[in-house]
């Protein structure tokens, strides 16, 4: 029977640039974790509880003086976006003390109509409670800790544990940066960015499997390799399928970002830069900790029962 003889070119010398990776990849955590400590996530009003007003304008609602107007009377740090067309709007405020529903109903509905424009309806008010906040925190980072525990279970019986190490060391590495940029920018950080997070966990964990199948199939049919130059040809030959997917990806959450509006802004940010970061881990990172835990073609091999040759004797 015909073999297909496997193209073994390097184009690249990728494993060669792990270590310069592997420092990039500290450096970016340490910032991340540094922000992460020292500023903080911005949650949004999900998780720390406040009020949520939906109304609807005659005519197309101007966000930066409907801003100007809130915090000028009491208001501060209100969050305003359009919410479908550009006649309506939604807000979001922190929880003030000495104000209930129907008050901030009152207020923020006076507000608006002093900004002239147009008569103003106001559709909903709902509060969210500091407790339901915490609860929701709470429940996000337990989602996010099953999802990898899963993650490693999958990946040890598909493959070998040092795979499953690799495969959540890079998962880890996209969420840390990914929380890290939020906490930098300061950008909302709302139930939607949490779960794009764990979206992100399931586009990275995907890449990486494929480059880990075409590595486990190369250890297997490609003799008198050394294993980094066996990884160095798995990653090659999976390049342009993680390129190609990776930029169809960012054009689709590009035109997100730019054509989505302000409601799901911070949802699309959080996707691109999980994109990017998830593109690079399952090329560097999970490859990388996978070869730092010395893996051997012994590993690759299944190990074969005593006996199974002589069940197969006619």
């Amino acid at each position: 029977m015909a073999t297909t003889k496997q193209n073994t070119n390097v184009r690249f010398d990728i494993m060669g640039l792990r270590k310069l990776a592997t420092m990039l990849s500290a450096i970016l955590i340490l910032i991340s974790i540094g922000a992460l400590v020292t500023r903080g996530l911005n949650f949004g009003i999900d998780f720390t509880g406040g009020y949520v007003v939906e109304a609807g304008f005659e005519q197309g609602a101007e966000l930066p003086e409907i801003r100007a107007a809130l915090d000028a009377n009491g208001f501060p740090d209100a969050i305003v976006q359009h919410f479908g067309t550009t006649s309506e709007v939604l807000v979001r405020l922190a929880p003030t003390e000495g104000l209930d529903g129907a008050t901030v109903n009152t207020e923020v509905d006076r507000v608006l109509g002093s900004v002239g424009q147009g008569e103003v309806t106001m559709r909903r008010v709902e509060y969210v409670g500091p407790q339901v906040g915490e609860e929701l925190r709470e429940q996000g980072g337990l989602a996010v800790l099953i999802a990898l525990a899963f993650i490693v279970v999958y990946i040890w019986l598909r493959f070998e544990k040092k795979f499953s190490v690799g495969a959540v060391a890079a998962l880890v590495h996209d969420v840390i940066i990914t929380l890290g940029f939020f906490a930098i920018t300061q950008i909302n950080f709302d139930l939607s960015v949490l779960a794009a997070i764990l979206a992100v966990i399931g586009y990275s964990l995907n890449d990486t499997i494929v480059v880990f199948d075409r590595i486990r199939e190369n250890f297997r049919t490609i003799r008198k390799k050394a294993p980094v130059e066996l990884m160095n040809i798995s990653i090659n030959q999976t390049l342009s399928r993680t390129i190609i997917t990776s930029l169809t990806t960012l054009l689709v959450l590009l035109a997100l970002f730019l054509l989505g509006g302000e409601s799901i802004s911070s949802f699309s940010i959080a996707l691109i830069i999980g994109v990017v970061v998830g593109t690079y881990s399952s090329i560097y990172v999970a490859s990388s900790a996978v070869l730092a835990l010395g893996l051997t073609r012994e590993d690759m091999i299944p190990v074969e029962k005593e006996g199974t040759a002589l069940d197969d004797i006619p």
